[in-house]
C-alpha cells in the first residue's frame, strides 16, 4: 500500500518512541518520621544576667577612664572602650586583677595615643630611610626635613598604601599599552632567542630527571629526602603559634587575648634567677617586681663581698637588669643597679658588660634620676683615652659644663688626658698613683702602653739611669717589678749591677740606639692594639 505524499514531505508514523525515559515529578516533600529533638527552654525575659564582681580598684579605674577630664582629643569613646575591655579581659584571664596597681596603670585612651605615636614614628622612620636611600639625601635627618616640609602624611601614604601603588602601576601600564592596537616595542622584537632558552631549559630538566632516575634513589634529590623535608616543614608549621606578618588578622575565640600596650608587671618572688635571652614576650610569672629586686641586689652585694664569684654575679645582675627593662622601671634604684654592675665589671676587667652599663647610665643620668654622674663621666674620659677615640673625646669635652669640670674625679680624668697630650709622663704617673674611686682600674688598661712610651723617651734623653729612678718615675711598686717589666720587653741585658763604696748599685744602661729601638718597637705594637668589645 502506498503512502500519501503531501507537499513533498513524508508524514510521521503513527507510533513514535521518545528518546528519554519519562520520570513523574514529585509533588510533595516526604518528611522523615523521626521525632524532632526537644529544644531547651528559652530563658525568661525577666531574668537578669549575672554581673562580674570586679575589685574596687578596677571599678575606680573604669570610672577614671570615662571621666570627661581624662578624655584625649582624637581618641573616640569607642576606641577607648575597646582598649578598656581588652586590658581588663587580659588581666582577668591571668587572675591578676587584685595584684595590679590600677591607680598608676595607664588609662586606655593614653594607651591608644601611645600606640598611635609609636606607629607614626615607625612610619616616618621607614619613609625617611626610603627617601634617604632612593633620592640621594645625605642622611636621615635631611630626609626627615624633606618629609616635614613637603607634608609627611601624604608622602608616607604614597609609599605605604598598597592601593596608591597599585593605581600608579595600572596607570603606567595603560600608558605603555595604548588601545590603538599598536604593539609595544618589546612585542616587535624577535622572541626566537627567548623560545630557544625555554627549550634549552626544558631539555636540561629532562636530562636531570633521567639522571636521577638512573641513580636509583641515591641522588640527593630523591623522593625520600623530599618527603622528609616536607614532613619537617609541616611539623614546624603546625607547632608554631606565631602569626606571620602577611596573615590576615582574625579574632578567634580560642586564640590568646591581645597583650595590652603597657609594661609587664612581675609576680615572681624568687630572689635568684638565671639570665636567659628573651625570644618571646615575657610572662608576668617569670619577672620579679621591684621590691623583690631590691632584696636581690642586697643579696648579690653580700655574696660578692664574701665569695667574689664573678660568673655567678654577672649572670644574676644581667637577669636583674632584664627584669627592670621589661617592666619599664627607671628610677634611682635602676641607676644604682647599673652603677654597681659597672664597678664590678671594671674590677674584673670585663669591658663588654661595663660598656653596656655605661651606655644605659648615660641615658638615665639625662633624666636626672640621681646616682653618681661625675664618677662615671670621669670613667668615660679615661676609657676614651684608652681607646684613643679623639672624636668621642671632643664631643664629651664639649658637653661638660663648668660645674662638671670642677668635680674632683672629672678634674683628675681631664688632667690625665692633658698630661698624655703634652707628653708629660712624670705627671701622668703621679696621677696614676692618686686615681680616685675606680679610675685606677681603667688606667691599668693602658698603663703598660704609656710606660713603653715613657721608656722610649727616656732612652733618647739619658745615657744611663738608676733602676730605682725608673721604679719611682714609672709608678712601679718595687725594683723587682721594674726588672721583670724590662725582661718582658727583651731589655734585661741593659740592667747592670755595680759595686761601689756605698754598696751595690743597679743601673740601666741606655747609651746608643739599641735601647731606643727596643722600646720604640714595643710602643708601636702596643698602640696597634684594637679594642673589639662594645663601645660607649
Amino acid at each position: 500500500m502506498s503512502l500519501p505524499i503531501t507537499m513533498g514531505w513524508r508524514q510521521p508514523m503513527a507510533s513514535h518512541t521518545p528518546a528519554y525515559n519519562p520520570v513523574p515529578a514529585r509533588q510533595t516533600l516526604v518528611m522523615s518520621a523521626q521525632p524532632l529533638p526537644q529544644q531547651q527552654a528559652a530563658p525568661s525575659p525577666d531574668a537578669k544576667p549575672k554581673k562580674a564582681a570586679w575589685p574596687p580598684a578596677v571599678r575606680a579605674y573604669v570610672q577614671r577612664a570615662f571621666e570627661p577630664d581624662n578624655a584625649i582629643e582624637g581618641v573616640s569613646s569607642a576606641e577607648m572602650e575597646t582598649k578598656l575591655k581588652q586590658t581588663i579581659q587580659y588581666f582577668a584571664e591571668l587572675n591578676f586583677l587584685d595584684q595590679l596597681d590600677w591607680a598608676n596603670y595607664p588609662l586606655p585612651q593614653t594607651i591608644v595615643q601611645n600606640e598611635r605615636k609609636a606607629a607614626a614614628a615607625a612610619a616616618v622612620a621607614a619613609a625617611a630611610s626610603v627617601v634617604g636611600n632612593g633620592y640621594g639625601y645625605a642622611n636621615t635627618a635631611q630626609a626627615n626635613h624633606v618629609l616635614t616640609s613637603n607634608g609627611s602624611a601624604n608622602y608616607i601614604s604614597s609609599f605605604s598604601s598598597p592601593k596608591s601603588s597599585k593605581k600608579r602601576k595600572s596607570s603606567d601600564m595603560e600608558a605603555l599599552n595604548p588601545d590603538d592596537g599598536t604593539p609595544p616595542p618589546w612585542r616587535k622584537t624577535n622572541n626566537t632567542a627567548f623560545d630557544t632558552r625555554e627549550t634549552h631549559s626544558s631539555g636540561k630538566q629532562e636530562k636531570r630527571q633521567k639522571k636521577n632516575e638512573a641513580a636509583g634513589g641515591n641522588s640527593k634529590f630523591n623522593q625520600a629526602d623530599l618527603e622528609k623535608r616536607k614532613q619537617r616543614f609541616q611539623t614546624a608549621k603546625s607547632g608554631s603559634r606565631s602569626t606571620p606578618p602577611w596573615a590576615s588578622s582574625r579574632n578567634d575565640s580560642d586564640s590568646e587575648p591581645p597583650l595590652p600596650a603597657g609594661p609587664v608587671v612581675g609576680t615572681n618572688m624568687t630572689l635568684e634567677k638565671s639570665y636567659f635571652r628573651l625570644t618571646a614576650p615575657p610572662k608576668p610569672e617569670t619577672v620579679r617586681p621591684q621590691h623583690v629586686l631590691e632584696k636581690t641586689l642586697e643579696l648579690l652585694k653580700k655574696k660578692w663581698r664574701e665569695e667574689k664569684n664573678y660568673n655567678y654575679t654577672c649572670n644574676q645582675f644581667k637577669s636583674l637588669r632584664q627584669d627592670l627593662t621589661v617592666q619599664h622601671i627607671k628610677n634611682a634604684f635602676t641607676v644604682s643597679v647599673y652603677e654597681i654592675h659597672a664597678r664590678i665589671a671594671l674590677e674584673k676587667g670585663d669591658l663588654g658588660e661595663y660598656n653596656q652599663c655605661q651606655t644605659q647610665l648615660r641615658a638615665l643620668y639625662a633624666q636626672k634620676l640621681g646616682g653618681h654622674p661625675g664618677e662615671f663621666t670621669a670613667y668615660r674620659i679615661l676609657y676614651f683615652v684608652y681607646t684613643c677615640n679623639k672624636t668621642d673625646m671632643n664631643d664629651l669635652l664639649a658637653e661638660l659644663t663648668p660645674a662638671d669640670k670642677i668635680r674632683p674625679e672629672v678634674k683628675h680624668a681631664l688632667d690625665v688626658r692633658s698630661a698624655l697630650a703634652l707628653g708629660n709622663y712624670h705627671r701622668f704617673f703621679r696621677l696614676y698613683l692618686s686615681a680616685p674611686h675606680m679610675g685606677g682600674y681603667l688606667m691599668d688598661l693602658f698603663i703598660k702602653r704609656e710606660r713603653l712610651h715613657a721608656l722610649a723617651n727616656i732612652s733618647k734623653a739619658y745615657i744611663s739611669v738608676m733602676l730605682r729612678f725608673l721604679t719611682d718615675e714609672l709608678g712601679f711598686d718595687s725594683d723587682g717589678e721594674t726588672q721583670e717589666f724590662l725582661a718582658t720587653c727583651g731589655a734585661q741585658d741593659l740592667v747592670e749591677e755595680k759595686v761601689t763604696e756605698k754598696g751595690t748599685q743597679v743601673r740601666v744602661i741606655l747609651r746608643g740606639t739599641a735601647a731606643a729601638s727596643i722600646f720604640e718597637h714595643h710602643r708601636a705594637a702596643a698602640f696597634k692594639t684594637v679594642d673589639i668589645k662594645g663601645q660607649i
